[in-house]
């Protein structure tokens, strides 16, 4: 995903550290802001907000109160925001988990807070009704949709609000997958969506992040931010050569994963799909829009 242009800067007065507060990640505007940025930028009143919780199986945030505006990102069913304004059926919310802010259908979120027990662990599954599988399901969730179980089962766990997921398809909040690179495979031929995170639509960065976040390694949402904070910059070998599984390959805008030394997957608009191919013909093609690869970031070494 490309990084999002940020809005006019008249309205801040500068981060301590000197460094301008970034608004995707820092709720402010001319007209109100976080409570936490009081003295850090300029605003006509400071909230403090209140938490809300997702409860649709996804949906999308933007940067504007506006259903014909693009989305930068998807939140899933069980995540909390905070909620600094309601207005119009839409609120002006902060994601708890990447600080990502934005705008979201009001409707999607809920004042009852229900701790997570169990996370989404297959690449999607179903909310039923009742413990049948011939049941209609209620919705689908992806992976990484968090969960409050009021009762585990051999075959399902019973919701605290009610419905029932298949118990394989789940697992405790506080286990993880062991490679973040394998999680990504499973990924492989979804449909590239701009600002997706789910198996049914996807970005290069939005594949990075619930990757990781399956393998307990917490990321960013954009790829810009990525290449900042994820991992530790490695040269860039000149023949492409000493590579290594799980090695994060930046270009401005976007990112792909390493399978091995060899092979590069990652959401593309080439393929309109999370595709894999070998790393010297995406450069090659990426190339050829006027864009050479700028940073390489080796992730911690996998789990065995």
């Amino acid at each position: 995903m490309s990084s999002a242009m940020p809005p006019p800067n008249g309205m801040l007065s500068g981060a301590p550290n000197g460094k301008r507060l970034d608004p995707r990640r820092n709720a402010f505007r001319a007209d109100l802001a976080a409570e936490r940025l009081r003295g850090h930028v300029e605003a006509e009143r400071f909230v403090r907000g209140e938490e809300r919780q997702v409860v649709h199986a996804a949906v999308h945030m933007r940067p504007r109160p506006d259903l014909k505006a693009s989305f930068d990102t998807e939140l899933l069913l069980g995540e909390r925001v905070t909620v600094y304004e309601t207005r119009d059926g839409w609120a002006w919310t902060q994601c708890a988990r990447d600080r990502y802010v934005g705008y979201v259908p009001a409707a999607a979120l809920s004042p009852a807070i229900l701790p997570a027990t169990h996370k989404v662990r297959a690449l999607g599954t179903f909310l039923y009704p009742a413990a049948n599988i011939k049941t209609p399901p209620l919705m689908h969730l992806s992976i990484g949709a968090e969960l409050a179980v009021a009762e585990t089962g051999d075959t399902f766990n019973r919701l605290e609000k009610g419905g029932y997921v298949t118990a394989r398809h789940v697992v405790e909040i506080d286990r993880h997958q062991r490679d973040f690179v394998e999680v990504a495979e499973r990924f492989i031929g979804t449909p590239y969506l701009w600002g997706g995170r789910t198996r049914l639509g996807i970005d290069c960065s939005g594949l990075v992040q619930i990757a990781s976040e399956a393998a307990g390694i917490a990321a960013p949402r954009d790829s810009d931010m990525q290449r900042e904070e994820m991992g530790e910059a490695i040269a860039i070998p000149g023949d492409l050569e000493g590579l290594e599984r799980g090695d994060l390959i930046f270009w401005k805008g976007h990112v792909g994963i390493m399978t091995d030394g060899l092979m590069l997957l990652h959401a593309n608009t080439h393929h309109m799909a999370v595709a894999i191919e070998t790393l010297p013909q995406a450069v090659e093609r990426v190339a050829r829009s006027g864009s050479d690869i700028i940073a390489i970031r080796r992730m911690p070494a996998l789990s065995a």
